[in-house]
């Protein structure tokens, strides 16, 4: 079986890299030349575990391949999946021109039947708008061949795709066809031999479940924030209510963790587009408006405990960072916390010295030189009067904390992310405070 992924970010790179691995015929397409050409010389463009070795076996085995040109592989595919960016315009809205675009270069050059398959996370009714866009094409050329859409949202987590992908705990598919149905069908049974877990159901709900999913899980994410920034003005601790309301099976446990905000490429943007689209129709998505705004009061939080701490004067003060990535497992910083600390402590005088397993790069890409970049997760500490972590890798979970406080000027200690014993560290001799506990 022969497929097309347009798009080599995130999803596409992933799923293109995925299906190669268990025996299709992928060609990868986009229009950066220069991110093609690395991808041709084995250099990939993102930080995922496992993936730059899927991706260089599959290319040396023949069943992988990159190009700049959709229109040279499209007579010999079956599929079409169009995973390009879909960012968000000035009104939150999802920006489709990409996805449309690739349509039309669809309808330009096809000569044979395709299912065309949108795995970029789009707003209810792109579908639509990609086979209008397609027919155009074709009724401009004089041309009725027959076609298909249809819509898979992908549900990887960044740090895990690779393994989310390969053994996936659901597929959503939307279809309109039996045809279509059969094709989907035989592209994921061998991902789900034994269990064969893909819903079918029609385009509009499966466009819909990417949304709801995300929204949900954004939901407990604020949800839970509310309550530890509540537990710490009545005196309770939030990881005992977690604890509690977690045990309840109606509630579970997944997503019931306080910290400093959620970031990164799908909650922030999707939760803003359901918005819009609510919008759109006549309706408030008056939940989601919520969730929207403790997320953003939340990316604050730490900067307001570290200003209380200092009692307002931060001026010349020296803060170490733990952590750049939205979270672990990824170099992503897009909607990230750390950003907005970095801005808030500029902004207050002070020095930042920031350390990220794998995030460096990518934060220096953004800000540029303005924070001092460490060697190591020690060297962010040298003279600082406050460490704060921002993001929970696991090589900051069991640091030398007699290293540290020898290291350190002050000692302080703010924890984003609750990984750390409060009675451990003020044995310590340090000052320790964290998200939702007094």
């Amino acid at each position: 079986m022969k497929i097309a992924i347009v798009g080599t970010g995130y999803v596409g790179l992933v799923t293109g890299t995925c299906f190669a691995e268990i025996g299709v015929d992928v060609t990868c397409v986009d229009v950066d030349k220069q991110k093609i050409e690395n991808l041709n010389r084995g250099i990939i463009p993102i930080y995922e575990p496992g993936l730059e070795e899927l991706v260089i076996r599959n290319a040396k085995s023949g069943r992988l391949s990159f190009t700049t040109s959709l229109e040279s592989c499209l007579d010999d595919v079956e599929v079409v999946f169009s995973a390009v960016g879909t960012p968000p315009d000035e009104d939150g809205n999802a920006d489709l021109k990409y996805v449309l675009q690739v349509a039309k270069t669809i309808g330009e050059h096809m000569n044979n039947y395709v299912l065309v398959v949108t795995k970029s996370t789009v707003p209810v009714g792109t579908a639509r708008k990609v086979r209008e866009t397609i027919q155009a094409e074709l009724d401009k050329r004089g041309l009725d061949i027959e076609f298909d859409v249809a819509s898979n949202p992908e549900f990887l987590k960044e740090g895990n795709a690779v393994d989310d992908f390969m053994s996936p705990d659901r597929v959503v598919v939307g279809v309109e066809s039996e045809r279509a149905k059969k094709v989907m069908t035989r592209l994921y049974k061998p991902f789900l031999i034994n269990n064969f877990r893909v819903m079918f159901m029609d385009i509009p709900s499966a466009e819909m479940t990417k949304y709801a999913a995300n929204s949900m899980l954004a939901t407990r994410i604020s949800f839970m924030n509310d309550i530890a920034n509540l537990c710490e003005l009545v005196g309770a601790d939030v990881n005992m209510v977690r604890a509690g309301i977690g045990s309840d099976t109606r509630i579970g446990r997944k997503f019931l963790y306080p910290g400093c905000g959620y970031g990164g490429s799908c909650f922030p943007k999707d939760v803003k587009a359901l918005i819009r689209t609510a919008e759109q129709n006549g309706y408030t998505m008056c939940v989601l408006n919520a969730v929207e705004e403790v997320n953003e009061r939340q990316k604050g939080v730490l900067f307001e405990k570290l200003h209380r701490l200092f009692d307002g004067d931060l001026k010349d003060k020296t803060i170490a960072l733990w952590g750049l990535s939205f979270k672990p497992g990824t170099d992503d910083m897009r909607e990230a916390t750390s950003l907005v600390m970095i801005e808030k402590l500029q902004a207050a005088g002070c020095n930042v010295r920031v350390y990220d397993p794998v995030a460096m790069d990518e934060c220096r890409r953004r800000i540029g030189d303005t924070v001092y970049y460490a060697t190591d997760m020690y060297d962010a500490l040298v003279d600082a009067d406050a460490m704060i972590l921002v993001t929970e890798w696991k090589e900051f979970r069991l640091p030398s904390w007699s290293v540290i406080r020898k290291t350190m000027k002050q000692h302080y200690i703010i924890d984003g992310r609750n990984i750390y014993d409060a009675d451990e560290l003020k044995e310590a001799g340090f000052h320790y405070t964290c998200i939702g506990k007094r």
